[in-house]
């Protein structure tokens, strides 16, 4: 292995890291350094696990300042001749990984359990964690100039699920991640360490990644940093309330049917109706951006600026999206930019807690930061939707059970009433309607708007 790496003529220092091997691989590495002056050996006391492995490996590059880093078995299952294209493969990405799913007969020589139980990984961390690429294998590239430290921090496992956990933790976080195609050989030397023990503690493991990440969106997230908090801003409406409910029993359920809506239904609207109305790479606002759960899959094709007057909602935004341009804090009635920054601007669940005279004020600010024939777009409940009827029956179960508890979230005074109302809003506003819809895809919920900006000043109310 370090004669055929060292081959491939590559600008790279070579480490292994060796827990004890009782068959005299750390003695005999040893006797290699002398002839490749660019070999590394980590010796470690015992068998600690070959996810602690790999995490010693990603730490001691970060310590070496190192830019790309490269981690492979050493039982030729990885071919050395690979690192190139899997280096090329990560030129423009965060991370790359080998696929043994790219090709057809990737897995020459495996026999029927070997390949079975690689199968049952592939369907787990695929179906369960939702992670699309090959999660299982050590054979991958890291942009470390890339990919901060910190990220390696929310990665628990030592053992076999450290490989899925890490790829888990790299698509929540937003990270870009490539593939290329492999061919895995049966093992030329030893035997499988990956034993009937190790095999159910791992599949165990999905299904305990999968739970913490129900019962916490914000688990597996970095955390937030940079947001610089405005001491002089008011929040009338008292917002933090709203998102910090956690110890609040009835809050915290709302919150956690709320959650699933946003990412069941919301989301999936949200980037149909962003990715229709604007190119990718555009410049947006999310104007009152709550917790950003909805923002996820757009942050890789657009470049979104996120503002909330709640401090509460921001930590919780910049946790679930690490790659925003910009999470500001500010209020949506006196948004701080400049005119004609945004390409589009958009928010979801917001318009319903505001005053007339202040909807006047968001849509004329919204329509100042605008550039020309910029976009609007807004996810506005209707008066007739149906979580209207449902959250006033959880009122009213409440008030009857005597819980005497805070509101599960500020009033909703400017439930939107139909098109019509809609268009003479935005008409007020200098914006024209291009598009309404008010439909099953949302369960009848929200009304989706999209309105252009035209020229001239908003009319005053």
């Amino acid at each position: 292995m370090v004669r055929e790496i060292s081959q491939l003529g590559l600008d790279a220092d070579l480490l292994f890291v060796d827990d004890g091997s009782p068959d005299g691989t750390g003695e005999l590495l040893e006797g290699l350094r002398a002839s490749f002056p660019r070999l590394i050996v980590h010796h470690r006391a015992a068998k600690l696990g070959i996810g602690s492995a790999h995490l010693d490996g990603i730490q001691w590059a970060y310590d070496q300042g190192y830019e790309l880093l490269v981690t492979l078995d050493c039982d030729f299952t990885h071919a050395p001749s690979d690192i190139p294209t899997l280096m090329a493969a990560v030129g423009d990405c965060d991370a790359a990984v080998g696929s043994r799913w790219m090709s057809e007969n990737s897995l020459p020589g495996w026999n029927l359990p070997r390949r079975s139980l690689t199968k049952l990984g592939r369907v787990l961390t695929e179906r369960v964690l939702e992670i699309p690429q090959d999660a299982t294998g050590a054979f991958r590239a890291y942009r470390l100039d890339r990919v901060p430290r910190r990220l390696f921090d929310l990665v628990r496992a030592r053992g076999y699920a450290f490989f899925f956990e890490s790829l888990f933790v790299l698509n929540r976080n937003g990270f870009s991640i490539a593939e290329i195609p492999i061919v895995l050989p049966a093992r030329t030397y030893g035997h499988s360490k990956m034993d009937f023990s190790a095999i159910a503690k791992s599949g165990g493991f999905v299904f305990d990644l999968f739970l913490k990440n129900v019962r916490d969106p914000t688990h597996f997230l970095m955390n937030a940093s940079g947001i610089e908090l405005d001491a002089e801003l008011r929040d009338p409406q008292n917002w933090d309330t709203y998102w910090d409910k956690k110890n609040d029993q009835g809050g915290a359920v709302y919150g956690l049917i709320a959650s699933a809506y946003r990412r069941t239904f919301i989301r999936r609207n949200l980037n149909r109706a962003i990715q229709r109305t604007f190119a990718p790479g555009s410049s947006l606002l999310h104007a009152g951006c709550g917790s950003g759960q909805v923002d996820v899959d757009l942050q890789r094709t657009m470049r979104i600026t996120a503002l909330d007057i709640s401090a509460a909602a921001l930590s919780l935004y910049a946790r679930h999206n690490p790659l925003a341009a910009l999470v500001q804090h500010g209020s949506i009635l006196d948004m701080p930019f400049p005119a004609a920054t945004f390409d589009g601007v958009y928010n979801l669940g917001v318009m319903e807690h505001f005053t007339p005279e202040a909807i006047a004020t968001i849509l004329s600010e919204s329509h100042r930061v605008l550039r020309p024939q910029g976009k609007l777009v807004l996810f506005w409940p209707h008066s007739r939707a149906t979580s209207v009827a449902v959250l006033r029956g959880v009122h009213a179960v409440r008030r009857r059970l005597g819980e005497n508890k805070s509101p599960l979230h500020p009033p909703e005074i400017s439930l939107l009433r139909g098109r019509h109302q809609a268009e003479e809003l935005l008409a007020r506003a200098n914006f024209t309607l291009i598009n309404y819809r008010f439909d099953v895809q949302d369960l009848f919920i929200q009304a989706v708007i999209i309105a252009e900006k035209q020229d001239g000043k908003s009319t005053q109310w």
